[in-house]
């Protein structure tokens, strides 16, 4: 069947989106748009497109004549492109599995760096799927609604609430006050906030040390990875056992279960951490790890044989990735380029 005009850009959109979260590099980005500018065919278009992810920004946009295929966990297929979300969720799926134990240091890390480089939601399943989920893990993704239906469902809820109200009026007698809850003055309830700066910042981290060193006593830890707005701890109330504890402007035990753990494990002492020169030394992370346009996606700040290291992942866009380590006083350590 002929494609038109309004085929070719609506495959263009999902190309973009696609770009934009992660799905395509920038050569196979740009190769395909040349391609649906130039496709005569619906069938030309759907093979550029049907291995990609529909957001709620272009669940209309697919292109017609899409062939059914076998669903994967999810309601995605295997083969369908995974975003820089997904890769994140199954590195955080990793984390917690190397937290409560299921991994060791080195399987997570190769797992990590598999997701990293994982094109596909079925790479990624492979990687999870003999792994134990806690009930807060990240969901499979699963395909948006069109927004048709959310107008259609918006629509019927917005005809309920006008027949009842209708009937409300119709009954009502008139002079007669309606039944309700007594007022409340809400001017008495004050919001409670919570500080949680950035913990990819001076003021965050700092601010996450001494809320730590108040809650716990002291800044030791086995392990305490930071993200840009949470942190996962791993500490040692006991020297035999470790718990995991989550921290979003407070700290609190995590579902994970208590694990064993040798006396002998080493430990990090977060009261050592220079803090601005760790930040500034996440400033020139990218360079040093020749990451194009990369950032820092978290710290991993642990104990080891060697002594404490301060490690910083770095990542892009378009999957390439590598990190540094460095001493808890801001010291460069060790660099892992990409490509190197």
């Amino acid at each position: 069947m002929r494609a038109r005009d309004l085929d070719r850009v609506n495959a263009r959109a999902l190309l973009d989106a696609a770009y934009e979260e992660g799905e395509l590099a920038v050569e196979e980005y740009h190769r395909r748009s040349e391609q649906a500018q130039r496709a005569q065919t619906l069938g030309e278009l759907r093979t550029l497109t049907e291995d990609l992810q529909p957001n709620a920004k272009t669940a209309d946009f697919a292109a017609p004549g899409k062939r059914s295929r076998r669903r994967a966990a999810g309601g995605y297929p295997p083969g369908t492109r995974a975003r820089d979300s997904d890769r994140q969720a199954t590195c955080l799926l990793l984390d917690a599995a190397l937290a409560d134990g299921q991994l060791s240091a080195d399987d997570h890390r190769t797992l990590t760096e598999l997701a990293g480089g994982a094109r596909t939601l079925g790479e990624l399943a492979q990687l999870t799927d003999d792994l134990q989920r806690s009930a807060d893990a990240p969901a499979d993704p699963a395909p948006p609604g069109s927004r048709r239906e959310k107008w259609f469902a918006a629509g019927i809820a917005a005809l309920s609430i006008a027949v009842a109200v209708g009937t409300f009026v119709a009954v009502d007698r008139p002079g007669t006050p309606p039944a309700g809850p007594p007022a409340v003055d809400i001017g008495v309830i004050k919001p409670m906030v919570l500080p949680n700066p950035k913990l990819d910042t001076v003021e965050g981290i700092g601010y996450f040390v001494q809320a730590y060193r108040a809650t716990f006593g002291d800044g030791v830890a086995d392990e305490v990875v930071l993200y840009p707005t949470y942190g996962v701890v791993t500490r040692a109330p006991q020297p035999n056992h470790a718990v995991v504890y989550d921290y979003r402007g407070g700290f609190t035990q995590s579902d994970q279960p208590t694990r064993p753990r040798s006396a002998q494990t080493p430990t990090v002492d977060l009261s050592a951490l220079n803090v601005p020169a760790v930040v500034a030394l996440m400033g020139q992370a990218p360079a040093l790890t020749k990451v194009t346009d990369g950032v820092v996606n978290y710290l991993d700040i642990l104990g080891t044989a060697a002594g404490p290291v301060v490690r910083m992942y770095v990542g892009n866009k378009i999957s390439e990735n590598g990190y540094l380590d460095a001493a808890p006083d801001g010291r460069l350590v060790r660099v892992q380029a990409f490509g190197g």
